[in-house]
């Protein structure tokens, strides 16, 4: 019989829980918002004209002042990219990161191996940027668990044996890269500066509203030396954000402001849309239908709930931890039952351990570096799981990004508070540990034993419970970029990267990256399996999918002329995100984003000042497109 113990987790956790529950409890079912970038009515629809930007409300008294020319707000892989290549162009940066690390997929969410297309990979069409980072990942030493016998020191390349790809690397390795990477940098921006634990909370902007001219954050220090986040973020979210001190966390009020006489150029490189959101540009949110955007696999209707599922990545190894872990999942109570936890989970015909399997498939640290294919994986191998018909959440009740409406409703624009559901991200916790539990009570046997990772063992997420600090979320709010490529409202659209449909364009005269993907929609659904609107029909295979130029159009929102987009928020279709998302997409775009940056910081002064959006029509794509292959990105195929 399993022992019945109680989670461990640090002191304070009730109270976190407790304010986490009374944020929660303020949103409930709110109605659905849809826009049409071809319709002055849908837009408003979806973003309401009597929505103008508030102040923040409170406004913290005597904030730390960080100068800056170029802010990057989120750490994600796409604001790394960012902030290095506006670094790299002597631009003065500052980055900040509401995780306790850098790196977005590669470590706080737990997805630290890395998914390239087949086509890309055969080909090499990857950037030299790109190339180098991956380098750099491969020969950062890896931190080995005491229970490892071994003394030697090993680097990620010694350890790299998967099948999901060709570099798999445990998480905290992934933060210590990028890390690493921007302080390379650094001294080409002198000024420059970063910060983990971080929250973005709101901006400032001019009489115009077409200018931001600062950014508030809040950095929280916590006040126990032996702090751990819990993995558990549906506890945390509220206090990671709050202006206020608390009995776990000091906090920094910050303004990040401009040099005197100078402005401010903004990436926006959360997975969310956080500035997005809260600067109120117009945006979409969720499944589109082929009304709304002219593709013909959308959906039946448009559904700003049905964004893409997220995911709580979690390491299991081969290890006896004396029942350990089983024991601590055996004493949760999830909000909904296990039995319908349990009725999603299945390997889907994957052996667990031997040849291509499901242990093989995000191998994170092979002991040694047998074939993925082929091989059986060692006592002290470690897999990071994010598995589809496993810790997957799509269920949309609730659906885990407020919309415009609940925004506005929670007060959240004119005091941020992550824009996220309490409780979606508490359901997709549950599912993700009750998924590690069927994993070891279904597979485990005496001579391959299975742990969860937890707490600081190396290897694992660095959490209390064993899940990643934050859940990879792979579809947030999607802006609406300006007229451009015969739309009012810019987007990317289904017909424009995949194979075998008509009225694609060619994007290669204001081209800025290059990425490739299947269309790859991890799906959502309502408990009672009433309709979803998802675009069941869309997802193909990389081989159907062209090579997807992104171009400048796309990075740029309408309404606010020094915002650009660095990351998953990007002007693209729900259909579209699906082949844009994954880490060399991401990177992509966070790297044209940050080279865009600062060479529009080498152009001043121009009359009359030049703005991303003006690049095209002031002639200047050209100049800027050579600046960027300078920097290492590219954009052919």
């Amino acid at each position: 019989m399993r022992a019945k113990r109680r989670y461990r987790f640090r002191r304070g956790w009730l109270g976190l829980a407790l304010l986490s529950f009374l944020a929660g409890a303020m949103v409930g079912w709110l109605p659905r918002i849809a826009a049409d970038p071809s319709s002055p009515a849908r837009v408003a629809a979806a973003f309401p004209p009597s929505m103008v930007p508030s102040p923040l409300n409170p406004l913290p008294a005597s904030p730390q002042i960080w100068t800056c020319q170029v802010v990057v707000v989120g750490g994600s892989l796409g604001g790394v990219a960012a902030a290095y290549h506006a670094m790299q162009g002597g631009a003065q940066t500052c980055l900040i990161e509401v995780s306790p690390w850098l790196g977005g997929q590669i470590s706080s969410q737990g997805v630290s191996a890395l998914d390239e297309s087949l086509p890309m990979r055969n080909l090499q069409n990857f950037s030299p940027s790109w190339n180098r980072f991956k380098a750099w990942i491969a020969q950062q030493s890896v931190p080995l668990p005491a229970w490892i016998p071994t003394s030697q020191p090993l680097l990620v390349h010694q350890i790299n044996s998967c099948w999901v790809g060709f570099l798999c690397f445990p998480p905290q390795v992934g933060a210590r890269a990028a890390e690493g990477w921007l302080a390379q940098i650094a001294s080409q921006a002198p000024g420059s500066r970063w910060s983990v634990s971080t929250a973005f909370k709101g901006a400032e902007r001019d009489a115009s509203g077409q200018q931001i001219t600062a950014i508030y954050a809040v950095q929280r220090l916590a006040r126990d030396p032996d702090y751990l986040p819990q993995g558990r973020l549906s506890r945390e979210l509220i206090a990671w954000y709050s202006w206020s001190p608390d009995p776990y966390f000091e906090k920094i009020p910050i303004r990040l402001q401009p040099p005197a006489g100078e402005s401010l150029i903004v990436i926006d490189a959360t997975d969310t849309g956080e500035v997005v959101a809260w600067s109120q540009v117009p945006y979409r949110l969720g499944s589109e239908s082929a009304a709304t955007t002219g593709e013909p696999n959308a959906a039946p209707q448009d559904n700003p709930e049905c964004t893409q599922a997220f995911t709580y990545p979690f390491v299991l190894a081969i290890h006896d931890d004396q029942g350990v872990s089983q024991a601590k999942l055996a004493s949760l109570q999830p909000g909904l039952s296990r039995a319908e936890h349990r009725r999603d989970f299945d390997l889907e015909g994957f052996p667990l351990l031997a040849g291509k399997s499901f242990f093989h498939y995000r191998r994170s640290l092979s002991l040694t570096q047998n074939d993925p294919f082929v091989g059986i994986p060692a006592r002290g191998d470690m897999t990071l799981v994010n598995w589809n018909r496993g810790n997957d959440w799509g269920v949309m009740n609730p659906s885990l990004i407020m919309t415009a409406t609940q925004l506005s409703q929670t007060r959240q624009l004119t005091n941020w508070l992550g824009g996220l559901q309490l409780n979606a991200l508490k359901d997709g916790e549950d599912h993700a540990l009750l998924f590690a539990e069927w994993l070891m009570e279904t597979y485990a046997q005496p001579d391959w034993p299975l742990a969860l990772l937890t707490g600081k063992d190396p290897g694992g997420m660095g959490t209390v419970s064993g899940l990643s600090m934050t859940p990879y979320i792979r579809e947030g709010r999607r802006i609406l970029g300006r007229a451009a490529y015969g739309q009012p409202a810019f987007f990317l659209q289904e017909q424009d990267i995949r194979r075998g449909t008509s009225g694609g364009r060619d994007f290669s005269a204001t081209a800025v990256a290059l990425v490739h993907y299947a269309i790859d929609i991890h799906g959502c659904r309502y408990r009672n399996w009433e309709p979803s609107q998802s675009a069941s029909s869309a997802p193909v295979s990389e081989l159907a999918v062209k090579p997807i130029l992104i171009p400048l159009e796309s990075l740029i929102p309408q309404g606010i002329d020094n915002l650009l987009i660095g990351g998953k928020s990007l002007a693209v279709s729900h259909i579209v995100n699906a082949a844009t998302r994954v880490h060399y997409g991401e990177w992509s775009i966070g790297a044209a984003a940050g080279g865009t940056a600062a060479w529009l910081l080498q152009q001043a002064p121009t009359t009359p000042p030049l703005s991303a959006a003006g690049i095209p029509s002031r002639g200047k794509m050209a100049d800027l497109q050579a600046y960027l292959q300078s920097q290492g990105l590219r954009w052919t195929w």
